[in-house]
């Protein structure tokens, strides 16, 4: 069953699209099937995998208003193993539309979960805004990765962020758990960045991956060519980086249902 990560920052800019796009690459790159969900409307992360999204008839706004099914809207793209649940500025009269709906919270989780099993990961690229499109990605996911930009505001309204997982956890979503926090746009030429990451290891009491995502002219190029980094320019620092988080959500993942397996095992011994 696949692993549902929301990435999630409601301050605007700090490479939540960019983390999107290339993790989702970037582990379809390692032969795991995955599936991206662009559920901002501004549709960055379908333009990036190469859709026209000026020109889609069927997307996430019509599967969420029940026009149509997932299937109808998924898009196979032109990268092995990822697939898309497209977006486009349509999605932006979502959050009017489904005022009145009941357990309009879960209309994204209820078109995903039938699907999970067909999937290794499932990756949300959630709007720059604490919204119900934001709060369906969390109702639906297992974890919320945090990008944080490498700036003196990193660490501005995150405590809200926080705050509102929490709160998602506690009355609509109760194994949602942090997945942790990406450093983006990382300058090591500047004592600025090295400044912000150690000050939000030391207030932060979040999981904090050691990959830390470079500035990168050739991340900033990728998009308007419709590609992922890895395939835009497989040997630059952004690739790398990208290719060094996939390695590491991986690895996570695979410690955590090593332990879960010892668990279950301890747990039946006892009963015997």
């Amino acid at each position: 069953m696949a692993r549902v990560i929301a990435i999630a920052n409601q301050k605007g800019g700090v490479g939540k699209t960019t983390t999107a796009i290339n993790l989702s690459a970037c582990l379809a790159e390692r032969k795991r099937k995955v599936l991206t969900i662009d559920i901002d409307p501004q549709g960055n992360t379908t333009s990036g995998l190469g859709i026209n999204k000026n020109k889609l008839d069927k997307t996430i706004y019509q599967m969420m208003i029940g026009e149509c099914s997932l299937h109808d809207c998924l898009i196979h793209t032109e990268i092995d193993n990822l697939d898309l649940l497209p977006s486009n500025v349509n999605l932006a009269g979502a959050e009017i539309e489904l005022i009145g709906i009941p357990d309009r919270e879960y209309i994204l989780k209820s078109h995903v979960e039938p699907i999970r099993d067909y999937y290794d990961y499932i990756i949300i690229d959630c709007p720059p805004s604490l919204n119900t499109l934001t709060v369906n990605a969390m109702t639906t996911a297992d974890t919320v990765l945090v990008p944080i930009q490498c700036e003196f505001y990193a660490l501005e309204g995150l405590t809200q962020l926080i705050h509102t997982i929490n709160l998602v956890k506690k009355r609509l979503n109760p194994t949602l758990e942090m997945e942790g926090v990406v450093f983006t746009m990382f300058d090591a030429r500047t004592n600025l960045s090295l400044q912000v990451v150690e000050n939000v290891k030391e207030n932060l009491k979040q999981n904090i991956y050691k990959t830390i995502i470079p500035r990168n002219v050739r991340l900033a190029e990728a998009p308007s060519h419709g590609l992922p980094i890895n395939l835009y320019d497989s040997k630059s620092a952004g690739a790398e980086g990208y290719r060094q988080l996939a390695n590491e959500v991986i690895e996570n993942d695979e410690a955590e249902m090593y332990e879960k397996n010892q668990i279950g095992e301890i747990k039946y011994r006892r009963r015997k």
